[in-house]
């Protein structure tokens, strides 16, 4: 996230007590144990770092059957990091969800999209129709929409809202 929002990445740190070496080093580690080649499956990585999930329970979306995992974020107490998982424990999705009974931002024009405010869940609800599009790396995610009468397109990392783009030509 600190990509898009070095300033607000920052500020998080800092709520959070962690140092700048700290998150580096917290950094190293999660990147070691991810390439590692003796890594565990994803769902084992979450579970091994982020201890039982809040809540566990079965999802269907389509056809497929999945287990939906939900783990407080200490950052966001209305959010929380949502793991999809197969039946073989091959985690589909990961991504940040508005905690169950939490309220989530009025959203009516792009005015309203301010960074880390929102889910791509509310922004595609918000401005139905939607288009899906391609990230630009593996935990990003864009949605293409139109917002009084511009199009836009919105960019989440971790399902969290990063910026939007308007077309005001």
């Amino acid at each position: 996230m600190a990509d898009f929002q070095p300033d607000l990445a920052d500020e998080a740190r800092r709520r959070l007590g962690a140092s700048l070496a700290e998150q580096r080093e917290a950094n190293k580690r999660w990147q070691a144990m991810v390439r590692s080649p003796r890594a565990r499956g994803a769902l084992a990585r979450y579970r091994s770092v982020l201890g039982p999930p809040e809540s566990a329970g079965p999802r269907r979306i389509g056809d497929l059957e999945c287990e939906a995992l939900l783990w407080p974020v200490p950052l966001w107490p209305d959010l929380r990091f949502e793991v999809l998982a197969a039946p073989d424990g091959a985690v589909w999705n990961e991504w940040l969800v508005r905690a169950p009974g939490a309220r989530g931002p009025v959203l009516k024009s792009p005015d309203d999209l301010r960074p880390w405010s929102a889910t791509v869940d509310e922004v595609a609800r918000a401005f139905a129709p939607v288009r899906p599009m391609e990230g630009t790396a593996p935990t990003r995610w864009r949605l293409a929409f139109t917002a009084r009468g511009k199009p836009c397109v919105a960019e989440f990392t971790y399902g969290l809202l990063q910026r939007v783009a308007v077309n005001d030509a």
